[in-house]
C-alpha cells in the first residue's frame, strides 16, 4: 500500500503527495532552519515523525475519499488525528528528552497549547493511535532517531530557555511543514518568493548613499554629527554579537546609521537579516519608504497591519509569513506579540530571528508591565541563537537588570561613546520650566500660539486639542491652525502632515495643535514648541520637533502645566515621576542620558509589573497559551475600529467589502480609513442603527451619518447620529 500526505483533485486525475517524501522534505527544511540554534537533531526527528499519524488506516481511507487540502487539516475525529501519533512516538523513543519535539508535533497544526492539556491528550489517546500506525509497517527510516540530541548549551533546568527552546523548534517545523505543502499545491507561489540581494550588497549600497547625502548636505553641527554617528556604527560593527544600545538625540540621523551598524555587524558576523521592529505605523511608512529608495522594492519586507492592499506586492505578502528577507521592517507589536504566539501563522516568523540583527526604534515605548519576558526573550536571543539586539532611541530607558527588573539585560554595550558629546553639540533648544505650579488656561495657550507665525503645541488629550485649535482660530479669526489627532483616520493625518510639510517648505505660517502622535519619530521641525507637561521622555521627544535642522541658534521648547491631566496609567505615572524629579531638581537637564536613565528607573518601579512576572511563571510551566492570551503590547480592550466613509475611496472599499465578503485584502483595505473609539460607545451606537455592521465583522460610518467626521478634526463623537442635512435634499 503506499502512503500519502496530500492529495490534489485535477481534471483527469487526482495528484498524489507522498508520505515518506513530505516528511523527508519537511525533516531536512527545518533541520536547516534549527541548524542556526544547534537544534537541527531535535528539528529533523520534528519534521520525521510530524505526520507520522497519516500512516494510520483511517487517514488513508479519509484521504482517497476527502482528497484535497480539506483532508489534511486536523480535527477532533480519529481519522484527522494525525499529530498525536507523532507526538506519542516521540514521548516512546526519545525518552526524558522528548518534550520539545513532542509539543512541536502535537501542536504543529492547532497551535501551542499549556503542556498539561498536550500531556492529557496523550494519556487518552497517544498510545491507541500509536498503535493504529504502528499496524501499518511505517519504514523503519521514518521512525528511527538517529543523531538525537538536544542543543549543548541547552538546560532543561532553566525552564524559560527551555520555553523558547521549544517556540524556536516549533517555528522552524510549522514554516517547513508550510514550505513543503505549498510546493505540491501551489509549486507557482513557492516559485515567487525568488531571490533577495545579499546582505554585503545592500551594506555596500548603504554606505554609497550615505556618503552621497553627506557629500551633498550643508555644512551644519547637525550634519557633523550624522556623520559621526554614522562613522561610529560603521566602526563598532565587527564587535561580537551581543545586546547594543544606540543613545542619539533627535535628528542625529539615527534611522540609517543604526541600519547602517546591522548591515556592517551582518556582514562581518555572516548573520542573515536585519529586522527593524518600530512602535508605529506612521513611523514605519516613513522609514521603509527610506529603505526603498536606497535598497529597491525586492530587499525589504514592510509587515504590518496598516499596509494599503492597493500598494502591497504578492511577493511582500507571501515572504511576511516567515520573513524571509534580508531586511524586515516591522511593528514592535508584530515582533513582540509573535515571539509570545501561539498560533500557526504567527509563529512561522521565529525561527528567522535567530542570526539576525535585531534593531528597537523608540525602545522607549515597550510597555513597562511587559518588560520582563520581552527583555528575557530579548537575552536568549542574544545567549543562544547568534542574535544581536540594537536598543534604538534618543531617551535611553533603563532596561539593565535590578531589583524591580531582574529579568533585564546585562552586558549592553553603547555604540557611540560619550565623548562625541553628541547631547551637548546637538542641543538646539532653550527649555523653559513652567514658572509655577498653577494651569496655564487654554485661552491663554492660544493667544501665544496665534503670536508664534510657525509653532506647534502638544496636548495631553484628543478633546484638548479641538478645544485649543477652536482657540486658536477665535484669535487669528480664521481656520488655519492645523489640528492632529488620532480622532482622524490615517490617511487624514497623513495629508494633514503633508499640507504642514508644504507650509513649512513655503515658508507660510503654519500653526499646529497636537496630541503626542507627532513626538516619536514624526519628520517636522519647528522653531517653538509648547509641550504640556508630561514623562520627561515625551519632552525630549517633543524637543526632536524644534530646530530639528539646527537651521536657527536656539529654539525654544516652552513647558506648562496644562488644564487637564493625562490619560490614567502610563502617562499619569510618567507626569508624577517627573513632577517629583523637577521638584527635587528645578533645573533638571530631561534631554541627558543620565537623566533618562534615572527617568526610568523610577518608572518602571512605580509602574506595576507584576503582569510581566505572572507571564514569566506562565512560560516556567509551558503554559504556552495562557502566556498568548495575556500578552498584549497595546492595552486596547477599552476601544474598537470604527470606519469612517468621509471620502469616496472609502465609499468604493466598503462597497469591495459588501460585494467581495469579508478577506485578508479587503479588510486590509479599509485600515486606512479607521478611528478606535470606546467599546461602549459603539456599540450603543450600533443599537442605535447609526453605526452599520457589515459581514458581522466590520462596524462603519458611511453616507450622510458620516457627517460626524470633520474635515479638520476628524471624528466628532457626540455628533454621532447626526445626518448631513444637504443630504436629506432632492
Amino acid at each position: 500500500m503506499e502512503f500519502y500526505a496530500h492529495s490534489q483533485p485535477q481534471v483527469d486525475e487526482c495528484r498524489w503527495h507522498r508520505l515518506t517524501d513530505h516528511l523527508k522534505s519537511v525533516a531536512e527544511l527545518a533541520a536547516g532552519f534549527a541548524s542556526v540554534f544547534d537544534g537541527g537533531a531535535a528539528a529533523r526527528l520534528a519534521g520525521q515523525w510530524h505526520d507520522l499519524g497519516k500512516y494510520s488506516g483511517d487517514f488513508q481511507r479519509m484521504i482517497r475519499e476527502a482528497n484535497g487540502l480539506s483532508a489534511h487539516i486536523e480535527g477532533e475525529g480519529n481519522e484527522r488525528d494525525h499529530t498525536t501519533a507523532g507526538a506519542q512516538h516521540a514521548i516512546d523513543t526519545l525518552g526524558p528528552h522528548a518534550i520539545p519535539v513532542m509539543l512541536a508535533i502535537a501542536c504543529h497544526h492547532t497551535g501551542l497549547k499549556d503542556f498539561p492539556d498536550v500531556r492529557r491528550r496523550l494519556k487518552e489517546r497517544g498510545s491507541r493511535l500509536l498503535e493504529a500506525v504502528r499496524n501499518q509497517r511505517p519504514p523503519q527510516e521514518v521512525q528511527n532517531a538517529n543523531g538525537f540530541e538536544l542543543p549543548t548549551g541547552l538546560d532543561p533546568e532553566d525552564r524559560l530557555a527551555f520555553e523558547f527552546f521549544v517556540r524556536m523548534l516549533f517555528s522552524a517545523l510549522v514554516d517547513a511543514d508550510f514550505l513543503d505543502t505549498e510546493a505540491f499545491y501551489d509549486p507557482g507561489r513557492t516559485d515567487s518568493r525568488g531571490k533577495r540581494p545579499s546582505i554585503p550588497e545592500l551594506a555596500t549600497k548603504l554606505r554609497v548613499h550615505l556618503e552621497q547625502l553627506e557629500a551633498n548636505a550643508p555644512h551644519s553641527e547637525v550634519n557633523l554629527v550624522r556623520r559621526d554617528v554614522r562613522l561610529t556604527c560603521e566602526k563598532r560593527a565587527p564587535e561580537p554579537p551581543g545586546l547594543f544600545t544606540l543613545t542619539v538625540p533627535t535628528g542625529g540621523g539615527k534611522t540609517l546609521a543604526a541600519m547602517a551598524f546591522g548591515l556592517s555587524h551582518a556582514r562581518t558576523h555572516g548573520l542573515d537579516r536585519v529586522i527593524v521592529a518600530i512602535p508605529y505605523t506612521s513611523i514605519i511608512e516613513q522609514n521603509a519608504s527610506v529603505y526603498r529608495e536606497v535598497f529597491g522594492e525586492d530587499a525589504i519586507i514592510e509587515h504590518h497591519s496598516s499596509l494599503d492592499p492597493e500598494k502591497e506586492t504578492f511577493r511582500n505578502r507571501i515572504a511576511s509569513e516567515n520573513w524571509d528577507a534580508p531586511i524586515v521592517v516591522t511593528t514592535t507589536v508584530q515582533l513582540f506579540e509573535s515571539l509570545f504566539a501561539v498560533r500557526t501563522s504567527r509563529c512561522r516568523k521565529l525561527h528567522n530571528l535567530a542570526n539576525a540583527v535585531i534593531i528597537l526604534d523608540e525602545a522607549q515605548s515597550l510597555p513597562g508591565k511587559l518588560l520582563p519576558p520581552i527583555l528575557s526573550a530579548l537575552a536568549e536571543l542574544s545567549r543562544n541563537y547568534h542574535t544581536s539586539t540594537v536598543v534604538c532611541t534618543a531617551t535611553q530607558p533603563a532596561f539593565g537588570r535590578s531589583s524591580t527588573l531582574p529579568d533585564g539585560l546585562e552586558g549592553q554595550r553603547e555604540i557611540c561613546p560619550p565623548e562625541l558629546n553628541l547631547f551637548g553639540r546637538l542641543n538646539r533648544v532653550h527649555l523653559h520650566w513652567p514658572s509655577g505650579k498653577e494651569p496655564t488656561p487654554y485661552d491663554n495657550l492660544a493667544k501665544r500660539i496665534a503670536s508664534h507665525e510657525s509653532c506647534l503645541a502638544i496636548v495631553h488629550l484628543r478633546k484638548d486639542a479641538r478645544e485649543l485649535c477652536n482657540l486658536v482660530d477665535a484669535e487669528l479669526d480664521d481656520e488655519s491652525c492645523i489640528h492632529l489627532s488620532a480622532l482622524m483616520t490615517p490617511v487624514h493625518r497623513n495629508r494633514t502632515l503633508t499640507e504642514v510639510r508644504r507650509r513649512q517648505k513655503a515658508h507660510e505660517q503654519v500653526r499646529v495643535v497636537s496630541t503626542q502622535l507627532v513626538e516619536a519619530g514624526v519628520d517636522l521641525d519647528f522653531p517653538v514648541v509648547l509641550r504640556a507637561l508630561g514623562g520627561l521622555d515625551s519632552l525630549a521627544q517633543a524637543a526632536g520637533r524644534c530646530n530639528r535642522e539646527g537651521r536657527l541658534d536656539r529654539g525654544v521648547l516652552e513647558v506648562f502645566v496644562p488644564p487637564t491631566k493625562p490619560p490614567r496609567g502610563v502617562p499619569e505615572t510618567a507626569l508624577g515621576v517627573a513632577t517629583s524629579m523637577l521638584r527635587a531638581n528645578p533645573g533638571l537637564d530631561p534631554f541627558a542620558p543620565a537623566t533618562q536613565l534615572e527617568y526610568f528607573r523610577r518608572l518602571y518601579e512605580a509602574s506595576h509589573l507584576d503582569k510581566g512576572h505572572e507571564l514569566q511563571a506562565a512560560r516556567r510551566k509551558l503554559q504556552f497559551r495562557t502566556v498568548a492570551d495575556d500578552f498584549a503590547l497595546i492595552d486596547d480592550a477599552w476601544s474598537a475600529p470604527l470606519v469612517v466613509a468621509h471620502e469616496a475611496e472609502a465609499d468604493r472599499r466598503l462597497a469591495a467589502l459588501r460585494n467581495e465578503g469579508p478577506s485578508r485584502r479587503t479588510l486590509r483595505a479599509l485600515q486606512p480609513y479607521t478611528v478606535n473609539v470606546s467599546r461602549r460607545a459603539l456599540t450603543a451606537w450600533v443599537a442605535q442603527g447609526v453605526v452599520l455592521v457589515i459581514h458581522d465583522i466590520v462596524q462603519a460610518l458611511e453616507g450622510p451619518l458620516a457627517a460626524s467626521y470633520h474635515p479638520r478634526f476628524g471624528l466628532i463623537a457626540e455628533k454621532v447620529g447626526e445626518v448631513d442635512a444637504s443630504s436629506l435634499v432632492l
